[in-house]
This record gives C-alpha cells, sequence and structure tokens, in this order.
C-alpha cells in the first residue's frame, strides 16, 4: 500500500470518528431534555378544541372605563394636588393647592369655597395631620355632595311619555336622543322622535337618519312649520303607532334669545296637554364649554323647568367639575354624562363612580 493511500485511509477513519461523536452527543442532549419535568407553574398550553377558529378565541380587549374616559380632568387635578405630597403639615399652601385644583377643573368659585370651607371641617373632624388625607377627604366630600338627588328617568304610568331635549347647537342633542331611543327600544318601549327643529331642513334630515339607524319612527313637519304643531302630530300618533316613549329635538340658537325660549315655552305647554305625558326636560351640554355652560342651564331652568342635564363630550374636556357648579348652583340633577361617541358610552352618572374616576 502506498503512502499516499494511507493517509487518505487515515483521514477517513478520523473524519468517521468526528462525526460518530457529534451524532452521539446531540442524541444525548435530546434525551435529557425529553427527561426533564416542565418548568413549575407553567402548564403545557392546551390545544385549542377542534372546530374553533384560534384567532377568534382571543379574548377582546376590555373597553375603557370612566376612569379612563375623565383622563384629562383627573389630570389637571393631579397637577395641583400633587403638591400635597411630601409636605408635613396642613398649611395654608396645603389648602391653596386644593382650592387651585378645584378652580382648574371649573368646579366654579363660589362652590369651591363652600367646598374648601367644608373640607376643613371635616379634616378638623378627623385629626387629619397629613396633607396627603385631603385627598381622600375631598373624595368623600363630593361624593356626600352629590349624593341623594334622583337620577332616574322617568316614565309615565300610562300613555305615551315625552322627554323634551333642549339645548343650544353642537351639543349632542341629536345623537344624545339617538342613543337614548335605542335603549328604549332594547328595553322594549319602541321609540318616536319628534324633529322640533323646523328652522333647518338638516336638523330634521339628521334626525330621521338617526331614526332609521336605530329602529325608531319620526314625525317631522315642512321647513320653517311650525314647532309646536309637530310635537302635537307626535304626540297624537304615538298611541297609534305603538310608541312607549316620544323624545322631541328642539332648535338650538343661542340661548340668549328672547324667541327662542318663548318658542320652548310653547313647546312644553303643548306637550303638557296630554296629562302626565312630559316626564323629563333634559338640558343637553357640551362639557368643553365650562362655566359657559352654567349659564345655558341657568337660562334654560327659568324658561322651560328643566328637570335634568344630559353632560356630554365629558371624555375630552378637562373641566368635568362644572357637574358639582350644575348640581350646586342650580339644583338640577345630572343624569346622564356622554364618554364617548358608541351607544353606550351613554351612561348614567354615578357620583361614587365618578368621584373614583377623578382621584385614581
Amino acid at each position: 500500500m502506498s503512502a499516499t493511500l494511507a493517509a487518505v485511509l487515515l483521514i477517513g477513519i478520523f473524519v468517521l470518528a468526528a462525526v460518530l461523536i457529534w451524532l452521539g452527543l446531540g442524541l444525548a442532549r435530546r434525551a435529557q431534555k425529553l427527561e426533564e419535568p416542565p418548568p413549575t407553574g407553567a402548564p403545557p398550553e392546551a390545544p385549542p378544541a377542534a372546530g374553533v377558529d384560534e384567532s377568534s378565541a382571543v379574548a377582546a380587549p376590555p373597553a375603557p372605563g370612566l376612569r379612563d374616559r375623565l383622563g384629562k380632568t383627573r389630570a389637571v387635578l393631579a397637577r395641583s394636588l400633587g403638591a400635597l405630597r411630601g409636605r408635613r403639615a396642613i398649611d395654608d399652601e396645603a389648602w391653596d393647592s386644593v382650592e387651585e385644583a378645584l378652580l382648574v377643573a371649573d368646579v366654579g368659585v363660589s362652590t369651591t369655597t363652600r367646598l374648601v370651607d367644608e373640607l376643613r371641617a371635616r379634616a378638623s373632624a378627623a385629626r387629619a395631620d397629613d396633607p396627603e388625607q385631603l385627598v381622600t377627604l375631598l373624595r368623600g366630600q363630593i361624593v356626600d355632595d352629590l349624593s341623594g338627588v334622583d337620577r332616574t328617568l322617568h316614565h309615565a304610568p300610562g300613555g305615551p311619555t315625552v322627554w323634551l331635549f333642549v339645548g343650544v347647537n353642537g351639543t349632542g342633542k341629536t345623537t344624545t336622543i339617538a342613543k337614548l331611543a335605542r335603549r328604549e327600544i332594547d328595553d322594549g318601549r319602541p321609540a318616536l322622535m319628534a324633529a322640533a327643529d323646523t328652522f333647518r331642513a338638516a336638523a330634521a334630515d339628521q334626525l330621521a337618519h338617526w331614526a332609521e339607524r336605530v329602529g325608531a319612527d319620526v314625525v317631522r313637519g315642512q321647513e320653517g312649520a311650525d314647532p309646536g304643531s309637530v310635537v302635537f302630530d307626535a304626540v297624537d300618533a304615538a298611541g297609534g303607532r305603538g310608541a312607549g316613549v316620544v323624545l322631541v329635538d328642539t332648535a338650538g340658537r343661542m340661548h340668549t334669545k328672547v324667541n327662542l325660549m318663548e318658542e320652548l315655552k310653547k313647546i312644553r305647554r303643548i306637550a303638557e296637554r296630554t296629562p302626565g305625558a312630559l316626564q323629563e326636560v333634559l338640558l343637553v351640554i357640551d362639557a368643553t364649554t365650562g362655566q359657559n355652560g352654567l349659564a345655558q342651564a341657568r337660562q334654560f331652568a327659568e324658561a322651560v323647568g328643566v328637570t335634568g342635564v344630559v353632560l356630554t363630550k365629558i371624555d375630552g374636556s378637562a373641566k368635568g367639575g362644572i357637574v358639582l357648579a350644575i348640581e350646586a348652583d342650580l339644583g338640577i340633577p345630572v343624569k346622564l354624562i356622554g364618554i364617548g361617541e358608541a351607544p353606550e358610552d351613554l351612561v348614567a352618572f354615578d357620583p361614587e363612580e365618578f368621584a373614583a374616576a377623578l382621584f385614581a
């Protein structure tokens, strides 16, 4: 055998040996992994059930709650109340921080002054000495201030119920009516919408569009027709069409206009011709208007006897404190708040949930 052939054979033997060793090590590692128990607390994932699309089994993320929707108001409160952290005593500067927080949230001067005075008394009774305790006490004070009020939407004991909606243009009256109509329909009460804003053809068209979307009936008149006649026709038609609730949309020109207020008074008188039918006069206010919304509420309350407030767009406002001002200054309960665009985002106002969201 030549020296060259012997060298080739020797190299081949070394290569074969290396391959066999590598394969042996790999098989040994694989066997070791198979013998190891699974990690504690991490059971193997069960296979998806037969016939179930794995992608559809993924749970949808939870819808944002009130705390998330009141983020802007909570942020302005936190900026002022944050100064209480680290302070050693409840001194004048601590009370200034509380007062500033309420004013920035648009609670209003008179209501802020009263709340701070009551909070001082509460802090003294509790012998509070830590400035951070004031936040907890303030939260309780707000709940107490807003409690004990009837916030239900009332229905007539017999015959159709009439809810009259008032407010300036752009506050969200029409969409509020649509959301409430859908809720009433879902609760088994057929709804009828009355397009009593006859000054704008687009207003009646918009209401009719929403009525079609939510499955409600609608009564409308010609452009420029007497709004009172539309309300009369709607209430009269409700019985024949089997409607349980009539939701009346009204004109929304500026609240400083005397003729608008006189027109609303007339509409109310016509709605009251059916005994017991008119159950609610709901003022729709855009929360982003702040203290101007309080001026609107005062004007409408004097003219048509507002029974409750629907505060819309509160999710986009840092002026959620207007709730306290409306109820304290006018004694009108906030019955509903709008925290988004979806129908389910028009929710009943709950003082405890509201306070918790502000100071969470």
